[in-house]
């Protein structure tokens, strides 16, 4: 990927569909494109903002406004300029027209936190963090950006940094004067040292969110045998005739998919069809596999039993197709029974499958604010690396790990478990030079997660990170 850093770039930094529309451009031509444009521009020393309107075409002028971050205190370290329009993409479009055939350049994708990176403002576990931070899709997600953009990661790691080139300087300094009669560092004090090291490390990866993990939209399933009420609470919950209902039995072939939106996160919310313990057909049996192999994928499973019923001897033999970490059982249609009656059947229920049911009703909508929260509970101890929290605890005391982090990790961990190994050989002077060399590749590695000290990160690397970003970020 190629920037031209003298370029001076211009993109839409806004979303679609919002109150406003922000056209941002940095870069050295900054300042003199705003005072051909913008009318009741005069600039500080320090920026600032102004209101004023800002030309379209010859004719046309729209209000505006204009809000100037100059270099050095600004998100790139150089000239930016941000235009605040009222959303029109028309207007929008045929602005970023007029400054491209005026000389500016569309950004790439990336490119302004790009230039954020290259200029020092930031560092490049930070510039991940910007993409997460807009692209997060529930609080867990967003928690775990904001923690790789406040900088923790590169505080944690920037200690061990140092901490390893502290040691390699000692053992250097060693080779360097290996004829004379100086030691700088002790094998045992070198060995006890990397081993502190190597734990701080390992204590990083062992406590760290897995950004991955919190990626994507956790899957809740809601299982149960034919016409147990599955499709009435989905739509419910959904808030839309996402599942077609009918008293007659399996209606629901397929795998039906709907986004629930919940207090602290969003889900996918699958509709499986009706499970039972002898399929008819090879219809039934194309939909009891594919309603399983949802199942297994979901982290929360919603069990439906119907409670006006009274044989659930089907119900028990399905009830090993809804096995996951979290399950939560329902009684539906609640609301065809007495409050007495609806007790006796919960409690029936508890002796018969060992738990607590939640009772609802898809109809008058008894039990579904209680079930959207428990839902919201469950999938809040999952998906947070190699820890499993409560939902109470907060997220953000944690520092936030994406794939290539831990691997930088793990790798810097292996070099130096290689140079502990070395000290703890018999003595010769070939066991320092190695164990030099492995402190050097583990420095390596650390310095990669932020940036390399004095070094240029390998381009791919640059690449794959800023390519996932869009345009005008």
């Amino acid at each position: 990927m190629n920037y031209g850093l003298n370029d001076t770039i211009v993109a839409i930094s806004s979303p679609g569909g919002g109150a406003r529309a922000i056209i941002r451009i940095a870069g050295d031509k900054t300042v003199e494109v705003c005072r051909r444009i913008f009318r009741g521009f005069v600039p500080k020393e320090k920026g600032g903002v102004f209101c004023g309107d800002v030309a379209i075409d010859e004719e046309l002028r729209v209000d505006a406004a204009l809000y100037l971050f100059l270099a050095p205190h600004s998100y790139t370290g150089e000239d930016i300029a941000e235009i605040h329009i009222a959303s029109n993409p028309a207007i929008a479009e045929a602005l970023i027209g007029k400054l491209l055939r005026g000389g500016l350049r569309m950004a790439g994708p990336g490119e302004f936190t790009a230039r954020a990176y290259l200029s020092g403002k930031i560092d490049l576990a930070q510039a991940e963090a910007v993409n997460e931070v807009v692209v997060s899709s529930n609080t867990f997600q967003l928690a775990a950006a904001e923690q790789l953009l406040s900088g923790r990661l590169s505080e944690s790691v920037g200690q061990a940094r140092s901490a390893i080139m502290d040691c390699l300087s000692l053992i250097e300094a060693g080779l360097d004067f290996s004829g004379e009669d100086i030691e700088f560092i002790g094998r045992q004090e070198a060995v006890e040292r990397l081993s502190g090291i190597r734990k701080q490390l390992e204590d990083l990866l062992a406590g760290g969110i897995s950004y991955e993990s919190v990626m994507d939209l956790p899957a809740v399933g809601v299982a149960g045998t034919p016409n147990a009420g599955k499709s009435s609470l989905v739509n419910v919950l959904l808030g839309s005739q996402r599942s077609i209902v009918s008293h007659e039995r399996k209606t629901t072939r397929d795998v039906l998919t709907g986004v629930l939106t919940l207090a602290h996160c969003r889900c996918v919310l699958f509709d499986c069809a009706g499970l039972v313990s002898e399929p008819e057909g090879i219809l039934d049996e194309l939909a009891q596999r594919a309603a399983i192999e949802a199942l297994r994928n979901s982290t929360v499973v919603v069990f439906c039993v119907d409670a006006s019923k009274s044989d659930w001897t089907e119900d028990c033999s399905i009830r090993k197709w809804a096995d996951t970490k979290a399950l939560i059982p329902v009684a539906t249609k609640s609301d065809l029974l007495s409050n007495g009656t609806l007790v006796d059947r919960l409690t029936e229920l508890k002796g018969l499958f060992g738990v607590d049911f939640l009772p609802t009703s898809a109809l008058t909508g008894a039990g579904i604010e209680r079930l959207r929260e428990a839902i919201d509970k469950e999938i809040g101890g999952f998906g947070l690396g190699s820890r499993t929290l409560p939902f109470s605890e907060n997220i953000h005391s944690l520092v936030a790990l994406t794939a290539r982090h831990k691997q930088a990790v793990t790798e810097a961990i292996e070099n130096i478990r290689g140079a502990i190994d070395e000290f703890q050989a018999e003595s010769d002077q070939g066991g320092a030079e190695v164990a030099a060399m492995m402190l050097r590749a583990a420095h390596q590695c650390i310095c990669g997660i932020e940036q390399p000290g004095g070094e240029e990160v390998d381009e791919q690397i640059l690449d794959r990170i800023f390519s996932r970003f869009c345009i005008g970020k």
